[in-house]
């Protein structure tokens, strides 16, 4: 009886020490991070940053970086032959013009694009508006200029979306009105460059996933796609190719400061609603680490020699300006004002403080009349 006993109780603390190990069975991931994710943080050391690489003349270092980015982005699909420009439609606007186009964007896409023009000689300052993510691909460039010539499906999700981040005002529509030729493209899966089977969350990482196994990168793609817009508007005879800017909101504000970075063309930039450094975009709470969304905005390898504010800085000495929302849930404040300090001692060590413009407003992820205002004081000023 004693040994059945012996046995009985040796039996039950088995079992429990097995359920105790259940309880605490090994993982290396938590919330799709790897436990070790502060490791791996701290093992980033942007070799590439203007501040590790004051030794070298800052031309020097400004080329040395953008071959690094460009490095990074490629390759990409191949530049058009030929624009070969054709109008589609177009509707006459107070001040300005807007016309409906098609133009060779690649030597392999053909893309549908609106662009606008304002009345009285040229050439005009001109503004390549760039839309954002917000997970809605139903429509892109529509984002950022009225449509016309489209389904009322098309009209009423344009006007909602605009009502929900663009304060109910076109921004497109906002500086045509104002003296600026503007131009806006689909990104790559947005709207009329989406899914031929319809709208889809996952299919961007799939689109990313694909594009990868074929040796690009979907933000190397959108990037060099914002590129051949502006060098097709500065072919235009309408267009001061000196005076040629970029503008965009959320995902639009990483290709405005991306752009900027990449080609000279681009003079002035203005981004609202992205900006911050990987120490606070990669914890176990923000966006980003979900994936699926930030495919778009990932370029392999970049983060081994700079940060966020480092590539943005490539584009000084140029005009460029920052805003982002204290509220902003997407990127933490923390986050924001340590890129803008980068930010700044770069400019200011150019004698070019008075270029860069970087505010925090009080607001969520939003771009208000008030910010809409202050940008194109921005671009009057510089453009």
């Amino acid at each position: 009886m004693n040994r059945l006993i012996l046995f009985c109780l040796c039996l039950h603390i088995a079992f429990a020490v097995r359920a105790q190990g259940s309880d605490t069975a090994r993982y290396e991931l938590t919330k799709n991070m790897p436990v070790y994710y502060e490791k791996m943080k701290a093992q980033l050391t942007w070799p590439l940053a203007r501040r590790h690489c004051t030794e070298m003349a800052f031309n020097d270092w400004r080329v040395k970086a953008r071959q690094k980015l460009d490095s990074c982005l490629l390759p990409v699909p191949p530049a058009p032959a030929a624009y070969d420009m054709q109008v589609v439609a177009s509707e006459q606007r107070e001040g300005y013009r807007a016309l409906k186009i098609t133009f060779n964007l690649t030597e392999w896409s053909r893309v549908p694009a609106y662009l606008l023009i304002p009345e009285g000689e040229g050439p005009s300052p001109a503004i390549v508006m760039l839309h954002d993510h917000g997970a809605h691909f139903t429509i892109g460039k529509e984002k950022m200029i009225r449509p016309f010539d489209v389904s009322p499906e098309t009209t009423q999700d344009a006007d909602k979306w605009v009502a929900k981040y663009y304060d109910g005002q076109y921004v497109g529509d906002y500086y045509a009105a104002r003296g600026y030729i503007v131009l806006a493209i689909d990104a790559l899966y947005w709207n009329e460059r989406g899914r031929q089977e319809g709208t889809d969350y996952d299919g961007q990482q799939a689109l990313a996933s694909n594009l990868m196994q074929m040796g690009m990168n979907w933000a190397g793609v959108i990037t060099y796609d914002d590129v051949r817009s502006v060098e097709f508007l500065a072919s235009l005879p309408q267009v001061d190719r000196n005076r040629i800017g970029a503008l965009g909101f959320s995902m639009g504000a990483h290709r405005a400061w991306m752009l900027a970075a990449l080609t000279d063309l681009v003079k002035v930039g203005a981004a609202v609603c992205w900006m911050n450094t990987t120490e606070y975009l990669m914890t176990l709470t923000n966006n980003q680490n979900k994936g699926g969304s930030a495919y778009a905005m990932l370029v392999p390898g970049l983060r081994l020699w700079m940060d966020y504010p480092d590539v943005a800085s490539i584009a000084c000495p140029k005009p460029m300006l920052f805003f982002n929302g204290s509220r902003d849930k997407l990127f933490p404040l923390e986050g924001t004002e340590e890129a803008y300090r980068i930010l700044r001692e770069v400019w200011e060590s150019q004698d070019a403080g008075d270029r860069l413009v970087t505010k925090l407003w009080d607001s969520a992820h939003f771009f208000s009349k008030a910010m809409q205002e202050e940008t194109l004081e921005f671009f009057k000023r510089h453009l």
